[in-house]
């Protein structure tokens, strides 16, 4: 069975767990490491030939529509992060619908600036941080509206201070309004389900759990959603200090050990984008 991997492309000073740290009029004049980032995302997955979705975060394609060429040229699925990495639920939705067209703008003129590419198809869209919640039931009609196919927002599990809807369907759905849905792979213990595969629970969590995991969900027919972002593959990332302990210590745990272990992975489990895994899926309901 294959699994969707997804990397979520964007700045290391960009994450929310160091928004009290790291103004937004700053974020030009911080260092960029997120090009280097990707290439040693890219150079990972070349070595086990394996595609991924890379979700690009508009401003980053804006800065570096070359690195948005090169990930789509190398065969990768190109999708929409938004443009400004705000979450969802703090903007308006006139506020969401006009950062998503203004997303979808710049990935457009990237993809299409690469020769043969014929400008490449977006289908789909990851939020900030998840922050497709309860509070704003029109956001998968926007998306819908935009285009798109399909979301990845949905992370169906509580306890997060910023995300998460416990009682969400846990695996690929289609919603009254036609667009698919793919959420985040969870396990369910104890009464209710526990995120799994990706970010800070990729790194906290022990690999023995994760592979554990995703051989759970396979047997029960279900492939699982992964994800990851560049700057957790940079353990030399500047640190910022005005966080709290705890959101620093989130952030920056066991950066050294991304690579690592996404490569074991990688060695026993399948892995695509998720427009291929899901692909029979996005057929059926949108051709």
């Amino acid at each position: 069975m294959r699994n969707a991997l997804t990397i979520d492309v964007e700045e290391h000073f960009q994450v929310h767990n160091l928004e009290a740290a790291v103004e937004r009029s700053s974020w030009d004049r911080q260092e960029s490491r997120v090009e280097a980032n990707v290439w040693r995302v890219l150079e990972l997955l070349d070595r086990h030939r394996v595609k991924a979705t890379f979700f690009v975060l508009g401003w980053v394609a804006e800065r570096r529509p070359r690195l948005v060429g090169e990930i789509a040229s190398r065969g990768h699925e190109v999708a929409s992060h938004g443009y400004e990495h705000r979450l969802v639920y703090t903007q308006t939705r006139e506020e969401f619908a006009e950062d998503l067209r203004r997303s979808l703008g710049v990935l457009g003129q990237a993809l299409a600036a690469v020769p043969g590419l014929d400008g490449g198809t977006i289908c789909g869209y990851r939020a900030p941080s998840f922050s497709i919640t309860r509070a704003v039931p029109w956001a998968q009609d926007v998306i819908l509206e935009a285009g798109l196919r399909y979301d990845s927002s949905i992370m169906p599990a509580t306890g997060h201070p910023r995300y998460g809807i416990g009682d969400a369907p846990r695996f690929a759905h289609v919603l009254s309004n036609g667009l698919v849905e793919f959420p985040m792979a969870t396990v369910r213990a104890g009464g209710r389900n526990w995120p799994v595969a990706g970010g800070g629970y990729f790194r906290l969590l022990p690999l023995a759990f994760t592979r554990w995991a995703l051989r759970r969900l396979n047997r029960q027919g279900h492939p699982a959603v992964v994800y990851l972002h560049p700057w957790e593959f940079d353990p030399e990332q500047p640190r910022f200090r005005g966080p709290s302990a705890w959101l620093r210590f989130r952030h920056y745990v066991n950066l050294d050990r991304t690579a690592p272990r996404l490569e074991r992975l990688l060695q026993e489990f399948s892995f695509a984008p998720l427009r291929e895994v899901f692909g029979d899926l996005l057929r059926r309901v949108h051709d």
